[in-house]
């Protein structure tokens, strides 16, 4: 399949990321109407012809979760019936990731419920970044191309790296990711064991590893409240911590998470452009996962290996 006929679509959830993949990569992002009725129902039409045509289909699935979810399997259908060739569902942002198993009576497992919907919308492959769960790739029969964030922080934190740094992980579930970047930077690991009282809720409760004196990054893949990380980032302090930073890949923050960022238990909130982010006066960086995405999309459509992705500059 030739480069030339690779055509990208955006969804309405993070156009201006798609915008800024396509400058990456020298292609013109592709033209459709994504609209809605009066009554809320998703409009979608293709206004060019991709009949075998490699497409691809630029879509984070963010607040408002299921209208996008909705733009992007009509989009996808769209292609399907337009005689696409081939069709990449590309979700910087995999929404639904946290409900990836059953652990409650009586609940879904809607993680594998999306993976359902979009192969039988007509999607051929999935090229995601950061799942909150690895085994969420298992939960599709077609193709997932899962990509890090990772290297996109490296490269910022090798600017800011100091002797003393800690990398921490906000909770359990996340020491591996935080192993990984202690690595990474030659740092040492901590950890910041957590009581959840509610969905919007936290209570740190101990700090395993030296912090005392040291300059800690908080490593996380999603907040929506900001109430894990301060909270982590309290008991850092209260424990000796200089500084404390965080990276976390996704960053849906709500109302309440800006006014517990403001509170200044975070010195700065390293974050990606998975998702639209307005700072709002705060210490927030957002980095660039266009061009990583963008090789991606190139690599896969020229059939080529997107493991050389994964390497890191600089470390």
């Amino acid at each position: 399949m030739s480069e030339s006929r690779l055509k990208i679509f955006s969804g309405n959830s993070n156009r201006a990321l798609a915008e800024e993949i396509c400058r990456s990569i020298g292609e013109p992002l592709g033209e459709a109407l994504v609209t809605s009725f009066p009554d809320g129902e998703t409009f979608v039409k293709i206004n060019e012809n991709i009949r075998g045509h490699d497409v691809f289909i630029i879509q984070s699935t963010c607040p408002p979760t299921n209208h996008h979810l909705m733009e992007l399997l009509i989009m996808i259908d769209a292609a399907r019936r337009a005689s696409a060739a081939r069709i990449t569902a590309v979700l910087p942002f995999y929404g639904y990731a946290r409900q990836d198993r059953k652990d409650q009576p009586r609940v879904a497992i809607t993680a594998k419920l999306v993976a359902n919907l979009l192969v039988s919308a007509g999607a051929n492959r999935v090229l995601t970044m950061d799942l909150h769960s690895q085994q969420i790739q298992g939960f599709f029969d077609i193709p997932v191309d899962h990509l890090y964030a990772s290297p996109v922080f490296f490269d910022y934190l090798a600017s800011i790296k100091t002797e003393s740094l800690v990398v921490c992980s906000p909770d359990v579930g996340g020491v591996k990711m935080a192993a990984a970047y202690a690595g990474v930077l030659g740092a040492s690991l901590g950890i910041v064991a957590k009581k959840r009282k509610s969905a919007t809720a936290v209570e740190a409760i101990d700090v395993v590893g030296e912090v005392n004196g040291c300059d800690i990054l908080l490593v996380d893949d999603i907040t929506e409240t900001g109430s894990t990380l301060v909270a982590a980032a309290k008991l850092l302090r209260e424990h000796g911590a200089r500084s404390v930073r965080a990276a976390v890949s996704h960053c849906i923050l709500t109302e309440a998470a800006f006014t517990k960022l403001s509170t200044g238990m975070i010195d700065e909130l390293i974050t990606t452009n998975s998702v639209p982010i307005v700072p709002h006066d705060l210490p927030i960086k957002v980095l660039s996962i266009a061009g990583l995405l963008g090789q991606a999309i190139q690599r896969i459509n020229s059939n080529e290996s997107v493991t050389s992705l994964f390497r890191i500059k600089g470390f």
